[in-house]
């Protein structure tokens, strides 16, 4: 999806600031909402997909400046948040396999059962809120300054947008990992293709926090 809007978005002509200005604010708007939305989740999958739909509402408003910038941005982030989201995903899986339910307040605790997972879980949901040095913050400095510099006034839902996406990834990773464990839950050891799986989602993330020219260009 993203691909096709950078193309189209390529060959239209040059379009005034006050024709944009409808679908930035749009785009702003759906990415705060959807952004609110994940704080109203109870499952644990539909809240990581609400999160996609935050994060490339980003893309697409990077994608509507037509500024090289902003292509760059949102190519970062694309690639960034398609990593750490599917990450998430396999996470959020590992803990179905073993509670049988994506509830949230059922499925908690699992730190204390389950630390090397935790770990893990630690991990995706610092990259998935754009931590330093993460290559996701990247891609979300580079849309924040190609909207800057569109307009000044974006900075401010693009702050609240940040400050929300921090809040959820924060509510997930306490929520399924703190608290007291489910007794009625049985939780096995994680297996070793569940680790090499988490581990081929975070090279790649790594490899390009040492070289983000990779996808970044010289």
């Amino acid at each position: 999806g993203g691909y096709g809007i950078a193309r189209i978005t390529t060959i239209l002509p040059t379009a005034p600031q006050t024709t944009l200005l409808p679908l930035i604010a749009l785009a702003l708007w759906g990415s705060i909402m959807a952004n609110i939305i994940c704080l109203r989740q109870t499952d644990l999958k539909s809240l990581i997909a609400y999160s996609s739909v935050g994060h490339m509402a980003l893309v697409i408003l990077a994608l509507l400046t037509k500024t090289p910038w902003g292509l760059t941005g949102a190519m970062v982030m694309m690639i960034a948040h398609g990593l750490t989201s599917s990450m998430t995903f396999c996470l959020a899986n590992t803990a179905y396999e073993r509670s049988n339910t994506r509830t949230l307040i059922i499925a908690t605790g699992m730190q204390l059962t389950l630390p090397l997972l935790a770990t893990w879980w630690l991990l995706a949901n610092l990259a998935n809120m754009a931590l330093p040095p993460s290559i996701n913050i990247i891609g979300e400095l580079s849309i924040m300054s190609t909207l800057f510099y569109w307009s000044p006034t974006t900075i401010i839902p693009l702050t609240i947008n940040t400050l929300l996406t921090a809040t959820y990834s924060l509510y997930m990773l306490i929520t399924t990992q703190r608290g007291k464990p489910n007794t009625t839950m049985y939780m096995y050891p994680a297996h070793t293709r569940e680790h090499l799986l988490l581990a081929l989602h975070m090279m790649p993330l790594v490899l390009l926090i040492i070289n983000p020219t990779l996808i970044t260009g010289p």
